[in-house]
Formats: structure tokens, C-alpha cells, sequence
């Protein structure tokens, strides 16, 4: 989570429960059954278990997005 803080530029937060498939599908159940009353109900429900702030230099950044785009630009032609 912190190198995608730093890649992006900004705060990341982890959620507590990290199943977040999982926990989508049971919250979209919940609300066809009448479980949960509506999205703002289910939107409480939300808990951050960290969050990650960028602390790369953006000279770095640079430099790692250039080579993911070379690596990038590399693997377009694997396989003709």
C-alpha cells in the first residue's frame, strides 16, 4: 500500500476488513433481503485499519514510472 501511495501521489487507506469482494456481496445481499436499510446505512459500516502518505521524492516516482514504461512498452511485442 505504500509504494501505490507513493506511485499515485497521494493517501491510500487500507480497510479493516480487507475481503473487500467478499464483503461487497454480503452488504448487496443484506440489501435485497432488507437487512440493511440503504447504501448510507451500509456506508457506516466502513472502518480504515491504516493509511499510507506519499513519502517518495517525485524524482523518484519518475524514475520508477519511466522503467514500468519501458518494461511496458517491452512486453507488447512478447508475443506476435
Amino acid at each position: 500500500m505504500q509504494l501505490q501511495a507513493d506511485l499515485l501521489g497521494v493517501p491510500v487507506q487500507r480497510p479493516a476488513v480487507t475481503e473487500t469482494t467478499a464483503l461487497g456481496a454480503a452488504y448487496l445481499a443484506g440489501l435485497a433481503v432488507g437487512y440493511w436499510s440503504g447504501l448510507e446505512e451500509i456506508t457506516t459500516q466502513w472502518r480504515a485499519d491504516a493509511e499510507f502518505t506519499p513519502a517518495m521524492t517525485a524524482e523518484r516516482r519518475d524514475v520508477l514510472y519511466a522503467g514500468w514504461q519501458r518494461a511496458v512498452e517491452r512486453a507488447r511485442g512478447w508475443v506476435q
